[in-house]
C-alpha cells in the first residue's frame, strides 16, 4: 500500500513539474505576444502618422494651389469686366453725342462738331479665362480617386458581400432595423454621421405627392395643386435641411431607375429653361448623380461623366464639407463607392432630387440618427 502511495506521489510530482513548465512556457509566449503586438501597433501608428501627415500636406498644398489659381483667374475676369464696361460707357457716350448733334439746329456747329466726333475703337474678342479643373489638380485627382477606391474597397472586404438592411415595403417606409453584424464596416462608419432628412413640401413640383411625414415622394400623372412661389417647375424636390459645415450622410431608396440625387446651393433655379426637365449638375451651383437603366452619369457645371450602372436601388450620399468631398454609394448587394466630387463648397448645400413620372423616392430613417429641424440646424459636426 505504501509503495502504491509513493508511486502516486511521484506521478503527481511529475505532473506538477510538467504543469509548472507549461505555465512558464505560456507566460513566455504571452509576454512575446504582448511585445510583438506593441511593436506592431507602434509600427502601424508610425506609418499612419506619416501617411496622415503626407495627406494633410498634399491637402493644404492642393487647396492653396486652387485658391491661387482662382484668385489669378478672377483678377483676369475683373480686368475683362472693366474693359467691357469701359467700352460700353464709351459707346453710350458716343451714341449720346450723335443724338445731340442730330438735334443741333445750327448747321455750322453741326459740321464742325461732326468732324471732331471720333467713334470708339474696336471692341476686340473676349479673352477666355484660363481655368481648367483637370489642370488645377493634375495627377492628384486621379490619385485621390484611386486611393479612396482602394481604401474603401479594402474596408468593405469585397470578397464577402455584405447583406443590406431590410427597409420593408416601399409604400410603408419605416425605421431601419437594428444594425446586424453582417453590415459592411464602411457602411457602419458612414452611419456615424447619419442624418434623418425630410422633403420640403414648398419646393415639391406640383406633380409630386409627399407622404409618410414627408419622407417619401412620388411623381404622379395628375397635378397635386396649383403652382406657387418656391415650387420647382422642374420635376424636382429638395430637402428641408441644408448643411454648411461638418460631415453628413443619408440614404435613399428608389423604386426604379431614372432618378437623380444631388446637392445644390440656395440659388438653384426653380424655373424650367430649355427642354430639360432637371437642372441638377447643369450649372456650377449643383452636383448630381443620374441613375439610368444601364449606366450612371455624374453631372456638374454642365459636364457629365458616364459610369457603370448599378443593380440595387438603395443609395447613400456622404457630404464631407471640411475636405470638400461629395461621395455617392451603392448599398446593394454590397457597399461600394460610385463617384466622388471634389470641390471647395463655400455656401450651404441642400439635398435635391429629380425623378421621372411613376418613380418613388424614400428618405431612409435610422433610429438614433440626428434629425435636423431645418436649415438653422444644418451646421452639424
Amino acid at each position: 500500500m505504501a509503495a502504491q502511495l509513493r508511486a502516486s506521489l511521484e506521478v503527481t510530482q511529475q505532473q506538477a513539474t510538467q504543469a509548472e513548465g507549461q505555465l512558464l512556457e505560456l507566460q513566455k509566449q504571452r509576454s512575446q505576444i504582448q511585445n510583438s503586438a506593441c511593436v506592431l501597433a507602434s509600427w502601424v501608428s508610425g506609418k499612419f502618422s506619416s501617411l496622415l501627415q503626407a495627406l494633410e500636406m498634399q491637402h493644404t498644398a492642393a487647396l492653396r494651389s486652387i485658391e491661387v489659381a482662382k484668385t489669378r483667374v478672377l483678377a483676369q475676369a475683373q480686368d475683362e469686366e472693366q474693359r467691357l464696361r469701359g467700352h460700353l460707357e464709351a459707346v453710350a457716350h458716343h451714341g449720346c453725342r450723335i443724338r445731340e448733334l442730330l438735334e443741333q439746329v445750327d448747321e455750322q456747329t453741326f459740321l464742325q462738331e461732326s468732324q471732331l466726333l471720333q467713334p470708339p475703337g474696336p471692341l476686340g474678342p473676349l479673352n477666355p479665362l484660363q481655368w481648367d479643373e483637370d489642370q488645377q489638380l493634375g495627377d492628384l485627382k486621379q490619385l485621390l480617386s484611386r486611393l479612396c477606391g482602394l481604401l474603401l474597397e479594402e474596408g468593405c472586404h469585397p470578397g464577402t458581400p455584405a447583406k443590406p438592411v431590410d427597409l420593408g415595403p416601399m409604400e410603408a417606409p419605416g425605421p431601419l432595423a437594428p444594425v446586424p453584424s453582417t453590415v459592411c464596416p464602411l457602411r457602419r462608419k458612414l452611419w456615424q454621421n447619419y442624418r434623418n432628412l425630410t422633403f420640403d413640401p414648398i419646393s415639391a413640383n406640383r406633380y409630386f405627392y409627399l407622404s409618410h411625414e414627408d419622407q417619401q415622394v412620388k411623381h404622379c400623372r395628375q397635378s397635386q395643386g396649383p403652382g406657387r412661389p418656391g415650387r420647382f417647375e422642374l420635376w424636382q424636390v429638395q430637402c428641408t435641411q441644408s448643411f454648411q459645415a461638418g460631415r453628413h450622410y443619408w440614404e435613399v431608396r428608389a423604386s426604379d431607375h431614372s432618378v437623380t440625387l444631388g446637392v445644390s446651393y440656395p440659388q438653384l433655379s426653380r424655373c424650367r429653361v430649355g427642354p430639360h426637365t432637371d437642372n441638377i449638375g447643369r450649372g456650377p451651383c449643383s452636383w448630381g448623380l443620374c441613375v439610368q437603366g444601364d449606366s450612371l452619369q455624374a453631372w456638374h457645371n454642365g459636364q457629365a461623366q458616364r459610369l457603370p450602372g448599378v443593380s440595387g436601388r438603395l443609395l447613400g450620399m456622404d457630404l464631407d464639407l471640411a475636405s470638400g468631398c461629395l461621395t455617392f454609394y451603392s448599398l446593394e448587394p454590397q457597399t461600394q463607392p460610385l463617384y466622388t466630387f471634389h470641390a471647395l463648397f463655400n455656401q450651404p448645400l441642400t439635398p435635391v432630387f429629380w425623378l421621372l413620372e411613376g418613380r418613388t423616392l424614400t428618405l431612409c430613417h435610422q433610429p438614433g440618427a440626428v434629425f435636423p429641424l431645418g436649415p438653422q440646424e444644418g451646421v452639424l459636426s
